[in-house]
């Protein structure tokens, strides 16, 4: 037979991926749309094939197999009603937790309502017969690959998560009778590693490990963490939302953004935690990545997941504690002296959100909690650190602009008698001041309002909103809202709830009344209006951005021109 692999790629992955988990029961249900993929199980020859024209015994004989020989087992039949058959099977298979892979061909999704022959909706299932499901189109580029070797490991992984059970792809087909290709792909695998596995051997180079959000970690956990860091020769990289206050701790939005040479050769990064605010953190520099979290999903937030460790970070770290440290200098002490040599070259920044967090960092009072708005506050603030007796948090579950100020309130009435700060932009606050207004609200709230009048984080270079100059302001920053930058009308509100009200428009108006607003002692909820213009927080951040790494470029530019002798060279030149 004079036929190899199907040119699809959808039907590539899925093979190379079967063959990498050692799948290698199928049974097959003849069919139009899923047939060039049977024709390349057939081609490849290393799996053990089965026939069932009826789909209800193919399933029920998946159900057989599973639980004789305790290994997935993958079942694939073409659209129409075949699929629907499956289901008294996997009903069975979903009650007795077999793993059962599922592979129904299906045609151009676009197809479907519009009067095509044999297309159904398999978008809802019934609960009680899958543990998941996904839809694989068809692969046009790198980025269709990557989502289809994702979801495809999505569901092997499902086979076996929480007890196991059936798992579902949809593949799409665009019925190619071409089947000449050779060789399957290179396709990355991703091995969900649970509590009782072989753990793979950590790789040899830098280690790093990344947390998104968090919460605070509990004292044998962060001990757990410093042990592999100090084992290890490893970091940990932060954001104000990462909960980690041990002795590794780095904040990395300064570094990454500057290139920071620190960052350079990590060999796995290790990632905890949930969304991160950290829009500049440093997970596409590492080669690979490892993640650890209870819930066992495959969540590849910087495209090189290879391993996710079903367990808690307790567990993980402890399992990997025996000493193998990296030689060379220590990874932490490199990192704090080149944040602390770009920190201390920042040149003067202008009236903003980012100046007032470098200046108001360092003074925020031991022990309180201070929560940031998404976007401009906590990107502005995740440069500059506080106190390791702070905590710190932000509403990035759902990065949105409502529900800053409630969240804050909420909070303070857990810990009354610690400060609640609050830094916040002026959208923010006026999408959700009601909560000023509850009756609850006690007097340990300290709220910076930075007003600038419109939504700057549309306006900046970093933005695409830039491009569109002066017509930014009318229906994409959201210009000229609540009172247009008003110098009575938070004040007044403010007062009429009975808090304390401060206010500046330039530096040396803020630092007049910076003493008052970390007061550390609790006598009354206060809001500190700040009045910025949008061109200068704008300039802020181009400044970080582009500024301080100027020195860098230079000096790569050098050293491309005459090379790593001729750099040599200058050097001992300039010593003379």
């Amino acid at each position: 037979m004079n036929t190899h692999y199907s040119s699809e790629k959808g039907i590539q992955i899925l093979v190379k991926l079967l063959k990498e988990h050692h799948i290698k029961r199928v049974i097959t249900s003849p069919g139009g749309t899923n047939m060039m993929l049977n024709a390349s199980l057939m081609y490849d020859g290393s799996f053990e094939m089965y026939s069932s024209v009826d789909e209800r015994s193919a399933a029920y004989m998946a159900c057989g197999m599973a639980e004789e020989s305790g290994e997935p087992v993958m079942i694939t039949c073409t659209g129409a009603t075949a699929a629907r058959n499956y289901m008294p099977g996997l009903t069975e298979a979903y009650y007795r937790k077999l793993p059962i892979l599922v592979v129904t061909g299906t045609q151009d999704l676009r197809r479907l309502g519009n009067l095509y022959d044999q297309v159904t909706d398999r978008s809802v299932h019934p609960n009680d017969i899958l543990t998941f499901s996904t839809y694989i189109p068809t692969v046009r580029d790198d980025k269709d690959a990557d989502s289809a070797a994702l979801k495809i490991n999505q569901a092997i992984s499902a086979l076996t998560l929480h007890g196991g059970g059936p798992a579902h792809i949809n593949l799409e087909t665009v019925y190619s009778r071409d089947l000449s290709v050779t060789c399957l792909p290179p396709v990355k695998v991703v091995k969900r590693i649970s509590y009782d596995d072989e753990l793979p051997i950590l790789p040899q180079g830098r280690i790093a490990i990344f947390i998104g959000s968090h919460r605070a970690f509990t004292e044998d956990v962060t001990m757990s963490i410093d042990r592999f860091c100090e084992n290890h020769n490893a970091v940990v990289f932060c954001d104000h939302t990462s909960g980690y206050k041990g002795r590794f701790r780095q904040l990395d939005a300064l570094l990454s953004l500057k290139g920071a040479k620190c960052l350079d050769n990590v060999r796995l990064l290790i990632h905890l935690g949930e969304i991160s605010g950290d829009h500049f953190n440093m997970g596409t520099c590492a080669k690979e990545v490892w993640r650890v979290n209870e819930d066992g999903q495959l969540r590849d937030r910087y495209g090189k997941l290879t391993y996710l460790f079903e367990m808690s970070d307790k567990h993980f770290f402890e399992s990997y504690a025996n000493k193998d440290c990296c030689p060379g200098i220590s990874f932490i002490q490199e990192c704090q002296a080149d944040y602390n040599k770009i920190y201390d070259e920042l040149p003067e920044l202008p009236f903003s959100n980012v100046w007032m967090a470098k200046a108001l960092a360092p003074e925020i009072p031991e022990s309180s909690i201070i929560h940031f708005g998404i976007l401009t506050s906590l990107r502005s603030w995740n440069f500059f650190e506080v106190s390791n007796s702070i905590h710190s948090a932000s509403n990035v579950g759902g990065f949105g602009t409502d529900g800053i100020l409630s969240s804050l309130l909420g909070a303070s009435l857990v810990n009354p008698n610690k400060l609640h700060f609050c830094v916040i932009g002026d959208l923010a606050f006026f999408y959700d001041m009601n909560a000023l207004g509850n009756r609850h609200l006690d007097n340990n709230l300290r709220i910076l309002l930075v007003n600038n009048g419109k939504g700057c984080e549309f306006t900046h270079h970093l933005n695409p909103g830039h491009i569109f100059e002066e017509d930014v302001n009318q229906y994409i920053a959201a210009a000229g809202h609540y009172g247009n930058q008003s110098p009575t009308l938070v004040r007044d509100y403010a007062r009429n709830l009975g808090m304390d009200y401060l206010t500046a428009n330039t530096k040396e108006t803020f630092l007049a009344n910076m003493e008052a607003f970390v007061n550390p002692v609790i006598s009354n909820s206060c809001v500190f209006e700040v009045f910025t213009r949008d061109i200068d927080e704008n300039a802020a951040l181009k400044i970080m951005a582009n500024v301080a790494s100027m020195k860098h470029q230079i000096k790569e530019g050098i050293k491309n021109t005459v090379g790593e002798k001729g750099v040599k060279f200058i050097k001992d030149l300039i010593k003379k």
